[in-house]
C-alpha cells in the first residue's frame, strides 16, 4: 500500500467562519489571516495505491467554478491541481478505480468535474471510477437545507447517478473497498459524513474530512461556523480522538495548509494533540 497526499486546489476563506465562536486573538496564533481576514486552506486529497488499484479519497474543490464564483470562494488556482498532481506520479483520471467522498460539499467534491470553460457544461473527469458516498450525505445533497444549499453543486448528483458507478453506503463497510477500510459516521458538520479508516502498516489512519479539518481543530472546543451541530460535533470528535489515541492511530487532514497527517496523543494535561506530524504521507 502506497499513500500520497495530493493537492485538489487551495482556498482562502474567512478565518472567523472557519473557527466558529473562537476569537481571532486565539485562532490567529495558529493560522494568520490576510487583510481580508482570510486564512490559507488546502483542499487535500488522499490517494491509496494497492493491489493493482488506485483509490482516491475526495477530490478537493477543483476548478469547475466560473471566475466570479472562484473569486467569491477564494479558490486560488484556475487550473485543475488534482489532475496535475496525479500526472506527477504518472497517473491520469482514467487510472482511478474508486473515489470515496466524505460528503458532497463543493470543496470536497468539485474536483470530480472538469475545469470551467465558457459555454461548456462540467463533466465527470474520472470516467472509470466507482463513486462511494454515504446515503445520508447523498440525501442532503439532493435535498439541501437552506443553511448549506450554497455548499452543493446542483449538477453533480445527476452526473454521478447517470454514470452507473455510484455506491451509496449505509453500513460501516463497502464490498468494493474491502476489509482494509471501514467507515465512521459524523452528523455534526453535515448529515452522514463518511470518515474512512484505513488499515496501514503504521496503524489506523482516519480521513478526518470536516470533523477535524486541520491541526488547530484537534483542540476539542474548536468548531467551524459552517458546522450544523457544533456541540454534537465536539462529542463525535472526542469519541474519535479517544479511540485513535488508544490505538496509536493517525488523522489525515484535508484543509490544513501545512500538515497532511499526525498521530493522535494526549499531552500531560490530558488534552488531545498530535505527534509525528507529516507534510506528506
Amino acid at each position: 500500500m502506497k499513500l500520497h497526499a495530493l493537492l485538489g486546489n487551495s482556498q482562502k476563506l474567512d478565518g472567523g467562519a472557519m473557527f466558529g465562536n473562537a476569537p481571532k486573538a486565539l485562532w490567529e496564533r495558529w493560522l494568520p489571516s490576510d487583510d481580508q481576514n482570510r486564512i490559507d486552506l488546502n483542499c487535500r486529497c488522499l490517494l491509496v495505491q494497492e493491489a493493482g488499484r488506485n483509490i482516491l479519497f475526495e477530490t478537493g474543490v477543483g476548478a469547475f467554478f466560473p471566475p466570479d464564483l472562484r473569486s467569491r470562494y477564494g479558490v486560488q488556482e484556475e487550473r485543475h491541481c488534482l489532475l496535475e498532481a496525479l500526472a506527477d506520479i504518472d497517473l491520469g483520471p482514467d487510472d482511478i478505480n474508486i473515489v470515496v467522498l466524505s460528503h458532497l460539499h463543493f470543496d470536497h467534491a468539485g474536483g470530480l468535474l472538469s475545469a470551467w470553460q465558457e459555454g461548456r457544461s462540467p463533466q465527470l473527469v474520472f470516467s472509470n471510477a466507482w463513486f462511494i458516498v454515504g446515503e445520508q450525505a447523498w440525501q442532503r445533497a439532493i435535498q439541501p437545507h437552506p443553511r448549506d444549499k450554497a455548499s452543493f453543486i446542483p449538477e453533480l448528483p445527476a452526473l454521478l447517478e447517470a454514470s452507473g458507478r455510484l455506491e451509496r453506503i449505509n453500513g460501516t463497510r463497502s464490498k468494493r473497498l474491502g476489509d482494509a477500510y471501514r467507515f465512521h459516521f459524523s452528523d455534526g458538520h453535515t448529515p452522514g459524513m463518511l470518515l474512512t479508516e484505513i488499515q496501514t502498516d503504521d496503524g489506523p489512519l482516519v480521513f478526518a474530512a470536516d470533523l477535524i479539518p486541520g491541526k488547530a481543530w484537534v483542540h476539542l472546543p474548536i468548531t467551524m461556523g459552517y458546522d450544523r451541530f457544533p456541540e454534537a460535533l465536539i462529542d463525535e470528535k472526542r469519541r474519535l480522538l479517544s479511540d485513535l489515541a488508544q490505538r496509536n492511530g493517525r488523522l489525515f487532514f484535508t484543509h490544513d495548509p501545512n500538515i497532511a497527517s499526525g498521530r493522535v496523543v494526549k499531552d500531560e494535561k490530558g488534552r488531545f494533540t498530535l505527534a509525528d506530524e507529516a507534510v506528506v504521507i
